[in-house]
């Protein structure tokens, strides 16, 4: 029962939160009444971008602009990381990084995975994290969305995509900032610390002297989660008691995970004008996230095999590698929500999770379209929607048309090149490292596990995720330098190549809707839509998925 409670008030308040949050974001991110204060905001904007900004884009300007300034954050923070010795605002002297390391962490803070092959508290300065990462946690988050805004803008049949230097502004000024400081504010409340000053010598009961690493945590954590972000300030991320003191941290943080997310559902369908369509598309998501989430925490109720051979009794279900404060449910359904979206984020070792329990945060991450990550998610599943409405014309046997304009085969084609390199990009370098000493040499476990971890780390290197399998020891030259460049791939690829698909569908002439239009604001389409996101995901997935999490379940069955 408490269990159930939990979910209620993290999914069921996120999506209540969702909806005037939905509202705002189309304020924000798409404004149609100039002349009023609003408009006073717009001209800063402009004034602060410069003259690049009053310029319109067409989709392969907005795509320039966005990989153009991307491409200038990887840069910047690169060169910060590559002298953080050298820099103020190092109480702890931090010493220098690895040249493998700083490009795996800039590809993957810039590309909003934050995949962490280090632990922030040992590794970063506090200039480092502040004004590099937690940067482009805010940044990489506003492009997702700014992006979302273009496509939405696409579909609507405007040629014009706006302005990614205004659009990521509005994203970051009206959205993320505001919304970060009051999540701050409730975390700071709860405990987290919020200082610069160096870390603390204490002496303990048992008069030893510990010295227990703190900083300005408070600030990253918040949008750590509300940007689907998910990079930690401590190693263990928000299973690290100053991360997450508490059970109201954790409902919290919970549901910032997937706010903004399901927010961007309600301002997608806003923008274009067809919100019931988008309370289908939300309404899909949301049972894809309500079965991962009981098949988990149904699955994570039984003892860790582990302890099997033990003189150990629990009647808890697998509380192995998480925070007993919190108890077996929450870790689960921390773990599917941090995988539905792209946060990544962990309040407990996603290693120790019974078999199957393991297999469901890597469902979301091959589906990658259960809300996903900010700005993104929706853009994941537009993909989805795309190959859904055309395998649907198909069997009536009329041209597939999607808000009144066809579907050909240009678009089709981008949206299955979208789908390919993911699961190129997955299951590749997985098959690589699982038979080489690169991966072999890192592994915690052998067996079916062993490949789980593997295949894990290249998951959430493709989804943007940025968790992990961590018994898995993946600060070497190989995997910091695959991982690094798959999490750039994945990233710009699946943004660059939708948009393609909105600019082509921008530019038909609509079609007047018949009797024989397939229809997107009903149960069917939502049906069809769910059915052709899980045969995919099967299709593509299921032979490693047999051979890794299925196989060491039926193994520890027997």
């Amino acid at each position: 029962m408490n269990a159930i409670l939990l979910i209620l008030l993290v999914v069921g308040g996120s999506a209540i939160l969702s909806w005037p949050l939905g509202r705002h974001l189309r304020w924000a991110m798409d404004p149609v009444t100039p002349g009023t204060k609003r408009g006073a905001l717009e001209r800063l904007f402009v004034l602060f971008a410069g003259r690049i900004s009053q310029q319109p884009q067409t989709w392969k300007d907005y795509a320039i602009a966005m990989l153009t300034f991307n491409a200038l954050m990887f840069v910047f923070v690169f060169t910060l990381m590559a002298v953080q010795q050298h820099l103020p605002l190092n109480p702890d002297d931090k010493g220098a990084l690895t040249l493998d390391l700083i490009f795996n962490t800039a590809a993957s803070f810039t590309s909003n995975t934050n995949l962490q092959h280090y632990s922030g508290e040992v590794s970063m300065s506090y200039l480092t994290q502040v004004a590099g990462l937690m940067w482009l946690q805010f940044v990489s988050a506003a492009t997702g969305i700014a992006v979302l805004t273009a496509l939405a803008r696409g579909l609507a049949g405007r040629a014009e995509m706006g302005n990614f230097f205004l659009d990521l502004q509005r994203a970051t000024f009206l959205v993320l900032l505001p919304l970060a400081a009051l999540v701050a504010t409730g975390l700071v409340i709860g405990g987290v610390p919020m200082t610069l000053d160096g870390a603390a010598q204490v002496t303990t009961l048992e008069g030893i002297s510990q010295t227990i690493a703190r900083g300005p945590v408070a600030a990253f954590l918040s949008i750590k989660q509300l940007g689907t972000n998910g990079g930690g300030f401590f190693g263990p991320n928000s299973a690290h008691p100053l991360e997450n003191p508490g059970f109201w941290t954790n409902v919290l943080s919970s549901i910032s995970i997937l706010l903004v997310p399901m927010a961007c559902v309600w301002m997608f369908g806003r923008i274009i004008g067809r919100m019931k369509h988008a309370g289908v598309v939300f309404v899909v998501m949301l049972v894809f996230l309500f079965v991962k989430i009981g098949v988990a925490v149904v699955f994570e109720s039984e003892p860790t095999h582990a302890f099997a051979n033990l003189p150990i009794e629990q009647n808890s279900g697998n509380l192995e590698g998480k925070e007993l404060r919190f108890g077996a449910a929450a870790g689960p359904l921390w773990a599917v929500l941090t995988t539905s979206t792209s946060n990544g984020s962990v309040n407990a070792m996603h290693d120790s999770l019974n078999p199957v329990t393991g297999l469901l945060p890597m469902i979301g991450m091959w589906l990658n379209a259960t809300f996903g990550g900010v700005g993104v998610g929706m853009i994941n599943m537009f993909i989805y929607i795309i190959l859904a409405v055309f395998i649907a014309g198909m069997m009536v046997g009329r041209t597939p048309e999607y808000l009144g304009r066809k579907i050909e085969a240009r678009e089709v084609k981008l949206a299955a090149v979208c789908l390919l390199a993911h699961a190129f990009f997955i299951l590749a370098p997985t098959a690589l490292f699982a038979v080489t000493p690169w991966g072999l040499d890192a592994l915690n476990n052998d067996g079916p596990h062993g490949l789980s971890e593997i295949l894990y780390e290249f998951s959430s290197a493709s989804a943007n995720n940025g968790s992990g399998f961590e018994g898995l020891g993946d600060n070497t030259v190989p995997w910091n330098l695959f991982t690094g460049v798959i999490m750039l791939l994945a990233r710009y690829l699946p943004i660059v190549l939708p948009l393609a698909i909105a600019g082509s569908l921008a530019v038909k002439r609509p079609s007047a809707e018949s009797s024989g239009t397939l229809g997107t604001e009903d149960g069917t389409f939502g049906f069809m839509l769910a059915a052709c996101i899980v045969f995919i995901g099967a299709l593509t997935f299921f032979p490693a998925a047999a051979l890794g999490p299925i196989a060491e379940h039926f193994l520890t069955s027997l």
